[in-house]
């Protein structure tokens, strides 16, 4: 089809938004425990049916997730790739933070979206559960020396295969839990939020079609990523570097340094965290989808008028040693 107009891709990028904002408002309303409710500790938003890369996300929720969730859905990706079994109607589950980003308490749910049979995109949604099981209720364990005692892990399994909800799913999460009440809640509101999602994505595609949407997503990537380098064009060339400590991991009385170097030359970033110091025995690692994250929120401070789109990071690298405390490895 030809180039979208820029009234129009106004139009659709302001309509997808208000599609993850009201996802976000349904889960705030349904949901039992106040760290979703009120908090707004959770987040949903479309992501790209190949890759997993973020195309909307709502604005109501934790800014941490805007970065983290498309590696929760790439996830998904390769588990269904692996199964070799994705249908319409199908709901993945976990809270695996190695895999998905930030921590044991953030449960997160993924649903491929199909149009006329064809996958399109992916909806996803996350929220802090209360308790998850482990040693301490809330699952916050100053003294864990592994996630084994912070809650239970879950990978990514279907909750839902073609619209059927495996109860035993269900079952497992809540006998692993001291609030099976306020799980079954959350767990509820964010099926809702999902279920609203399909819902305004296929009135969406009935006004415009799914080509006009397809070609206004790829629109919207390029015009995140060309105002993100125009930005990086605008500063100048260089390199910084910076060093700071965490005083001690919980267990073991010895400062953890956390480097990185930035470096600028053109429309192009570079963060590199290489001599950060290595995975530790207590609670105070995390994985590498957090620390690319927590590098988007620190960029979107600087560069406000940035939308939340993959593109907004085609022109950032970002180097992360693996094992060390910013890309620590399972169980750690």
């Amino acid at each position: 089809m030809s180039e979208i107009d820029p009234i129009t891709l106004s139009v659709l990028a302001g309509r997808m938004e208000q599609i993850a904002d009201e996802m976000d408002a349904t889960l705030f309303r349904a949901a039992f425990n106040p760290i979703i409710a009120e908090a707004h500790d959770a987040s949903h938003g479309l992501y790209h049916a190949v890759n997993g890369d973020t195309l909307v996300q709502g604005k109501s929720g934790l800014p941490i997730f805007v970065g983290v969730m498309s590696f929760a859905v790439k996830a998904v990706i390769e588990k269904a790739a692996a199964d070799g079994d994705l249908e319409d109607g199908d709901i993945y589950i976990f809270n695996d933070a190695h895999i998905g980003g930030t921590h044991l308490s953030d449960m997160r749910l993924v649903r491929p979206y199909f149009r006329d049979g064809v996958l399109f995109c992916y909806l996803a949604s996350v929220g802090h559960w209360h308790d998850m099981g482990g040693a301490v209720p809330g699952n916050y364990n100053p003294a864990a020396t592994d996630v084994f005692q912070e809650a239970f892990v879950l990978p990514p399994v279907k909750l839902a295969r073609a619209g059927k909800f495996n109860q035993d799913i269900i079952d497992i999460m809540l006998r692993n839990t001291r609030l099976p009440q306020s799980a079954r809640g959350d767990l509820n509101g964010q099926l809702s939020a999902l279920d609203l999602g399909v819902k305004r994505m296929d009135e969406l595609l009935d006004e415009y079609g799914a080509e006009t949407i397809s070609a206004a997503l790829v629109a919207l990537g390029h015009r995140a990523e060309r105002l993100m380098r125009s930005e990086l064009e605008a500063l100048p060339n260089g390199r910084w570097e910076a060093e700071d400590f965490l005083d001690n991991d919980g267990i073991e009385d010895t400062p953890l340094s956390i480097k990185v170097a930035l470096e600028i030359q053109g429309d192009q970033m570079t963060l590199d965290f290489t001599g950060s110091a290595p995975q530790c025995a207590g609670p105070v690692n995390i994985a590498l989808p957090t620390t690319v994250a927590t590098a988007y929120v620190a960029i979107k401070h600087i560069f406000q008028n940035l939308p939340a789109n993959a593109g907004v990071m085609r022109p950032i690298d970002v180097i992360v040693p693996k094992g060390s405390i910013l890309s620590a490895e399972f169980p750690a």
